[in-house]
């Protein structure tokens, strides 16, 4: 059996572990209580990964052995029976936004063949990112913000200020910003979740051309396999602020720690990429709603093989 079919037969299953996980975090929404609500998640999403039949491995995960518990490095997850599968995850990608009750908090988790996903460190990454259906190489990481912007207006045929750009509204990217905003270009803030600030590149609905910016290097590991089913184009470097995080990279394996990844180096293989919302009036997806005794939820799911990208929205009875 292929990858792209075993993939594919493992879809439904991913998806109720991701609905149950944002299940479970929408409970805490808004109570200021973040560690709890990631808690919740991570344990919705890892019985629903033990139901699955496969011979699963985490490696983007929520730590080390020794940090985390459940869903750590390297654990073991589903049934032992079935493929073997390599899986990215951050079952509460937002807790902050969940415990402050704001929008576009989700909860996701990749799936590619064993050694398809980049076994990234718990370190912070440079990213820049655009959707599909650009020439390639029309960014690149090694530029300044500003010639990016220049080269994607040029690509799509329209001047600089019709161009927006998605950005990590932290100190760090001031000098992006200001550098974006020099050539008449729009910048959209987030305030956290930088998964879904990459992944809204590929959604024509949400307006935005480009992601560009730092933000967690497990994060964008994630993010590159929803661009990789959808054809996107992504580049990447690690960023180490000192040397307990140059170790940690040691440790996943990584020598060259100024290489500069392009998407088919963070996800080489076929991937599968799910995300259910969990807090409510979300950019990317709706969150959690309960009414009449039921819970709704809706999800994001894309396949590389097919360029494949559908949305359920799923009801079920309460309790």
């Amino acid at each position: 059996m292929t990858v792209a079919r075993d993939l594919e037969r493992l879809a439904l299953d991913a998806v109720s572990a991701a609905e149950a996980a944002a299940v479970a975090a929408s409970a805490l929404i808004g109570y200021g209580r973040k560690e709890d609500a990631d808690q919740a998640a991570v344990d919705a999403l890892r019985t629903g990964l033990n139901a699955m039949a496969m011979k699963g491995r985490i490696v983007i995960g929520e730590g080390e052995r020794d940090e985390a518990p459940m869903l750590y490095i390297g654990e073991e997850v589903g049934t032992g029976e079935g493929p073997e599968i390599d899986i990215a995850l951050d079952p509460l990608e937002g807790t902050s936004l969940t415990a402050k009750g704001m929008p576009n908090a989700l909860a996701v988790v990749s799936f590619a063949a064993r050694g398809g996903l980049l076994h990234a460190p718990d370190t912070y990454m440079d990213k820049i990112a655009v959707g599909p259906g650009l020439p390639k190489g029309v960014v690149d990481l090694d530029r300044s913000p500003s010639e990016n912007v220049m080269a994607i207006a040029k690509a799509k045929g329209v001047s600089p200020d019709e161009i927006s750009v998605c950005v990590l509204e932290r100190e760090r990217h001031e000098k992006i910003v200001a550098d974006i905003r020099s050539t008449g270009a729009r910048v959209m803030m987030i305030p956290d979740g930088d998964v879904a600030g990459v992944i809204s590149t590929t959604d024509p609905d949400a307006g935005i051309d480009m992601y560009v910016g730092q933000g967690g290097a497990p994060e964008g590991v994630l993010a590159a396999t929803a661009l990789r089913c959808v054809g996107g184009q992504m580049q990447a470097r690690l960023f180490f602020r000192n040397d307990d995080e140059r170790a940690r990279a040691a440790k996943t394996g990584i020598t060259d720690l100024d290489r500069k990844y392009d998407l088919m180096e963070l996800a080489s293989s076929d991937c599968l990429f799910v995300a259910t919302g969990v807090t409510m009036h979300g950019s990317l997806l709706d969150g959690v709603s309960k009414s009449g005794g039921h819970v709704s939820t809706e999800t994001l799911i894309m396949q590389s093989s097919g360029s494949i990208v559908r949305r359920i929205r799923t009801t079920r009875p309460l309790g």
